[in-house]
């Protein structure tokens, strides 16, 4: 693939996993400083890795929220707890992903990660989307 065909395909890939809003403000929100890292992200993060067959999106979006806790990264743990519904991650199944990064990256970050998910699964279930 050429960039502009893997940003192509990372927009579809983007937008099926975080939704079009999401991707439609990240977009609107574009700067002269960002732009070029919106364009990198989609191209690489999204258009070369999440596009690639070896792994389905389900444990590709369990190996991010694991690796969100690891990092300590709150804002795009929260943002990969809410896209999980999109790869048909259930509750049940980050839970205990949340509980597998207690043993490996601590309990204090799992225990934020617990509370960061709850919060999640809440807002989720005022909108009328539990999964």
């Amino acid at each position: 693939m050429n960039d502009e065909q893997r940003y192509e395909a990372g927009m579809g890939v983007r937008r099926a996993v975080l939704g079009d809003a999401h991707v439609d403000r990240s977009l609107a929100n574009r700067t002269e400083v960002t732009e070029e890292f919106q364009n990198f992200i989609t191209r690489y993060a999204w258009g070369e890795i999440w596009t690639r067959d070896g792994l389905p999106r389900h444990t590709r979006s369990l190996l991010t929220i694991a690796m969100m806790v690891a990092l300590n990264r709150s804002e795009e743990l929260a943002l990969h707890l809410r896209a999980a519904r999109n790869n048909g991650v259930t509750r049940e199944q980050v839970k205990e992903v949340l509980l597998q990064t207690a043993i490996y990256c601590g309990v204090p970050a799992a225990n934020s990660a617990f509370h960061l998910a709850d919060k999640v699964f809440k807002e989720q279930d005022e909108e009328g989307g539990k999964a």
